[in-house]
């Protein structure tokens, strides 16, 4: 595999444009987990995820690193799948942290990719074919983009344990 600028372009239309597969899986996900944690999070609609994925794509070394992951489980399939159990997972919970950003997100959407991979459909197809890896990409873009999206009350506004530097007069 070579990634060139072209390949990181290409990577992000098509992840803008698998916007009607993910939107509804990163609303699934923040329902079951604001039920799992008793709290209302907010849904996200198609015109958001889109304008983050322009925002993770525009960080060139964030880009190339996601571009390459997208890449590898598009055409990632392993015979008989089971073998390859280990590689797709490793590779989505690494792009579900790297969309996230950096810590504590970057384990959050590590998490959150388990919790998304259980409830995308084992039927999930890239580009028409159902390879392995194709369910792990789905449920990685799910749990990266919405665990840095906005919604979830306890990231609205400053954080308590914020230390802030005294005042000099």
């Amino acid at each position: 595999m070579r990634i060139t600028p072209e390949t990181v372009r290409d990577e992000r239309e098509w992840v803008r444009e698998r916007a009607p597969v993910i939107v509804p899986a990163i609303n699934e996900t923040r329902e079951r987990l604001g039920r799992l944690f008793e709290t209302e999070v907010a849904p996200v609609p198609p015109e958001s995820y889109r304008r983050e994925v322009d925002a993770v794509f525009a960080d060139g070394e964030v880009a190339v690193n996601v571009a390459g992951c997208v890449a590898l489980l598009r055409e990632l399939d392993v015979a008989g799948d089971y073998p390859g159990f280990v590689v797709d997972e490793v590779l989505g919970r690494e792009l579900a942290a790297t969309i996230a950003g950096g810590r504590p997100l970057s384990l959050l959407a590590q998490a959150t990719f388990h919790v998304a991979d259980v409830h995308v459909s084992e039927d999930a197809t890239v580009d028409g074919a159902g390879a392995a890896g194709a369910d792990d990409l789905d449920a990685a873009l799910a749990a990266g983009f919405q665990t840095r999206l906005p919604g979830w009350e306890w990231r609205e506004g400053e954080s308590p344990f914020a230390v802030r530097p005294p005042v000099d007069d």
